[in-house]
C-alpha cells in the first residue's frame, strides 16, 4: 500500500524476511499457513472473501486450538464490495447467572483466568456461520470440509502447541481428565511435527452437518439449520450439563460454571457501525468501546500532534513518545471503556481533537510512572485496582503469553485477513476457548472460553460483570479507508498488545513509507504500564518489553528516560498480517509475520 506519510523514516530497510505478495485475483493472510492455504483454496474454487474467511476460521479452531476454539469469540470488520464497513460482534454476553453477587458468594475477588465460571456465551461459531449465511456463496458442508479433514486426518503439531500441551499435562492428568484424553491420547504430549487429530470435534461438525442435509437444498436454510443445532441442540445441552460440575479454576479452587442451554438460545449475532479516525489522509476503522479498539484511534489522535520525525518507532525519541501516548490511551480504556459504548457524548469526547491535544501535552521527556486517565464531562474517572506485577511476572510480559514463566496459563489469539477480486474484504480476530481455558467437554472436542476475566467484580467499574452484557474484549481488528473505499485489512494476536503492535505497523506504513512486509518485519516493542485485561490483572509502572534488535542505543535511551525495559528475544513480539487493495488499479497485496514460523500469506 502506498505511503501517505510526510517523509520516510531514516531507517533503511534493505531486506525483508519474505516478499510482499502482489496480484489481482485474491489474497489471504493469517497466523497459520493451513488456514491461509484453506482460504486461498476457497478463492481459487470460486468462493468469495467471506466463504474463505469462514473456512479459515474453522481451520484455526483445529490447527491453533491453544489460541482459539469453537467455545470462544471473535471480532471482525467486514466490507462487502461497494458497501460501508461493518463490525461483526462475535462476542457473547455473560450468562444470566454470572452476577457479581454469585462470584462473591463463591469467595472470589476477581473473575478466574481459567474454568467454566469465567465463560461468556460462546459466539465464534455462530458469528462465522452468520457471516457465511449473510455474505457467503458456498454450501456450509463445503466450507467446513477443510476443518473436518484436518481434525479427522490430522495436521502437524506446531512447536508452541506442543509446548502448551506439555505445560498443561500434569494439570490435565490431575484435574481435567477429559482434556488429558483429548490432548494426551498416548499418555504424553506430542512433539513438534507429530500428527495431531481431534476426532471428537470432527464428529461434532459432522453431526451439525446432518441437520444441514435434512434442511433441503437451499443454502441459507442449511446454514440456519446448523446454527439452530448449535444454539439449541446437542452442543448447548452437552456444554451446559458438563460445565455445571465443579472443577479446578485458576484460583486453585473448584467451582461450577453457570452457563445454561438458555444462554445459548438467547445469543444473537449483531453488526454495528465502526468508529473511525482520519490520520494523515487515511481513515482508520475500529470496533467500538466494548473492545479496546478505540485505544488505537486515541493514540493516533495524540500522535497526530507530533512531527513525522518524532514518530519513528526505531528511534529512542520516537519509541518514548509512542509508549507514553499508548499509556495515556490505555488509562482511558480502563477508566471509561465498556460503559462508554452507551454514551455518545463520552465516545465523542474520547476521540475529539481537543482532548487528544490535551493528552499530548502530558508527554514529557521522562517516562511517567503514574496511572493518568483524563477527566471527561465533569466525571471522575474510575480507578481500577493497581496491583503491581512481581519481577517474574514482569519479565514474562511478552504480549498475551500462552504460558507464563510462573506456570500460569493464558490463551493467545489468531488473526485472518482476506481480500478477493470483487473488492470484498475481511479482517477477523478469533480467540478464546483455548485448550487451557477449561476442561474439554466430552464428546465435543473443545472447551469454553474465559472472556469474563476481563470484567471487574465492582459495580462502579465501566467494565463491571453484568449478566446478559458483553464483556469488554481485547480483540481488535483494523481496516483502512481512502476516499471512503477499503484499502487494507490488518490485525494481530496479543491481548493488550494488539493495538500497540498495529500502531507500530501503521506509523511505519502511513508516516514512514514502509511496504507492508517491511513494517511487519521491523523491530517491535510494547508497554506493560497498564492494567492487564487478564487474570490476575496486574500492572507494571513504566514497563516496556522490546525485541533486542530494536538496538542497544534505543534500549539504552529508553532506560535513561525512566522506562523499565525487559529485552525480549529477536523476532518474538507480534504476529501481524495484512491484505491490501488499490482501488485505482485493482492490485491486491498481502504480507504475514515470520515470528513463530506459522503465519503466512498467499495469493495471486
Amino acid at each position: 500500500m502506498a505511503s501517505m506519510g510526510d517523509r520516510p523514516f531514516l531507517e533503511a530497510v534493505a531486506q525483508t524476511s519474505r516478499p510482499t505478495l502482489i496480484g489481482t485475483f485474491g489474497m489471504a493472510a493469517s497466523t497459520h499457513w493451513l488456514a491461509t492455504a484453506s482460504a486461498q483454496s476457497v478463492l481459487e474454487r470460486g468462493g468469495n472473501a467471506f466463504d474463505a474467511a469462514v473456512a479459515a476460521g474453522f481451520v484455526l479452531h483445529v490447527v491453533e486450538p491453544h489460541l482459539n476454539g469453537p467455545g470462544g469469540d471473535l471480532v471482525a470488520i467486514i466490507a462487502p464490495a461497494d458497501e460501508d464497513p461493518r463490525v461483526l460482534a462475535g462476542q457473547g454476553p455473560a450468562p444470566a447467572g454470572a452476577s457479581i453477587a454469585h462470584f462473591t458468594r463463591e469467595g472470589l475477588q476477581l473473575v478466574p483466568g481459567s474454568g467454566a465460571l469465567a465463560a461468556a456465551v460462546p459466539a465464534a461459531v455462530e458469528a462465522w456461520l452468520w457471516l457465511l449465511e449473510q455474505h457467503g456463496t458456498w454450501q456450509v458442508a463445503d466450507v467446513l470440509s477443510y476443518a473436518i479433514d484436518y481434525a479427522a486426518s490430522g495436521h502437524a503439531a506446531g512447536r508452541q502447541l506442543c509446548s502448551v500441551i506439555a505445560t498443561m499435562a500434569d494439570h490435565f492428568a490431575e484435574h481435567w481428565p477429559s482434556s488429558a484424553r483429548t490432548w494426551l491420547p498416548q499418555g504424553a504430549p506430542p512433539k513438534p511435527g507429530d500428527p495431531i487429530t481431534n476426532p471428537a470435534y470432527a464428529n461434532t461438525l459432522r453431526r451439525l452437518l446432518e441437520h444441514a442435509s435434512n434442511a433441503g437444498e437451499d443454502r441459507v436454510a442449511q446454514i440456519q439449520a446448523v446454527r439452530r443445532a448449535w444454539r439449541s441442540g446437542f452442543v448447548a445441552e452437552t456444554i451446559a450439563s458438563y460445565a455445571s460440575r465443579p472443577h479446578m479454576h485458576s484460583t486453585g479452587t473448584a467451582h461450577a460454571g453457570v452457563i445454561t442451554a438458555a444462554d445459548f438460545e438467547s445469543l444473537r449475532i449483531e453488526t454495528e457501525s465502526p468508529l473511525t479516525l482520519d490520520f494523515r489522509g487515511t481513515v482508520v476503522v475500529k470496533p467500538s468501546f466494548w473492545t479496546q479498539g478505540p485505544v488505537l484511534l486515541q493514540t493516533l489522535a495524540i500522535l497526530d500532534h507530533f512531527d513525522a520525525g518524532q514518530l519513528d518507532p526505531s528511534t529512542g525519541t520516537g519509541a518514548h513518545i509512542i509508549i507514553e501516548a499508548i499509556k495515556l490511551a490505555m488509562a482511558d480504556r480502563d477508566s471509561y471503556y465498556g460503559h462508554a459504548t452507551g454514551d455518545a457524548s463520552l465516545m465523542a469526547e474520547l476521540l475529539s481533537a481537543e482532548y487528544a491535544k490535551e493528552r499530548a501535552s502530558l508527554i514529557g521527556d521522562r517516562a511517567s510512572t503514574e496511572y493518568r486517565p483524563g477527566r471527561l464531562l465533569g466525571c471522575d474517572p474510575y480507578l481500577p485496582p493497581l496491583m503491581r506485577a512481581d519481577e517474574g511476572q514482569d519479565a514474562a510480559g511478552v504480549g498475551e503469553p500462552t504460558v507464563r514463566s510462573t506456570g500460569q496459563t493464558r490463551g493467545d489469539t489468531c488473526h485472518v485477513d482476506i481480500v478477493d477480486r470483487f473488492g470484498n474484504m475481511v479482517s477477523a480476530t478469533p480467540s478464546g476457548g483455548w485448550l487451557q481455558s477449561s476442561p474439554t467437554v466430552p464428546g465435543l472436542g473443545f472447551c469454553l472460553g474465559t472472556r469474563l476475566q476481563m470484567t471487574w467484580l465492582d459495580e462502579g467499574s465501566p467494565s463491571a460483570l453484568r449478566p446478559g452484557e458483553r464483556p469488554r474484549t481485547t480483540l481488535s481488528p483494523t481496516m483502512l479507508l481512502r476516499e471512503g473505499v477499503p484499502v487494507a485489512a490488518l490485525g494481530t494476536p496479543g491481548g493488550d498488545q494488539q493495538d500497540q503492535w498495529q500502531l507500530l505497523y501503521l506509523l511505519r506504513v502511513l508516516v514512514g513509507g514502509y511496504s507492508p512486509q517491511q513494517a511487519i518485519d521491523a523491530p517491535a516493542f510494547h508497554t506493560t504500564a497498564m492494567v492487564s485485561s487478564f487474570w490476575p490483572r496486574s500492572w507494571t509502572p513504566a514497563g516496556v518489553v522490546a525485541e533486542a534488535r530494536l538496538g542497544d542505543d534505543v534500549i539504552a535511551e529508553l532506560t535513561e528516560r525512566g522506562h523499565r525495559v525487559t529485552v525480549s528475544p529477536d523476532w518474538s513480539l507480534g504476529r501481524l498480517s495484512t491484505v491490501t487493495r488499490d482501488p485505482s488499479t485493482g492490485l491486491l497485496a498481502a504480507a504475514a509475520n515470520p515470528r513463530g514460523g506459522q503465519g503466512y500469506a498467499a495469493g495471486r
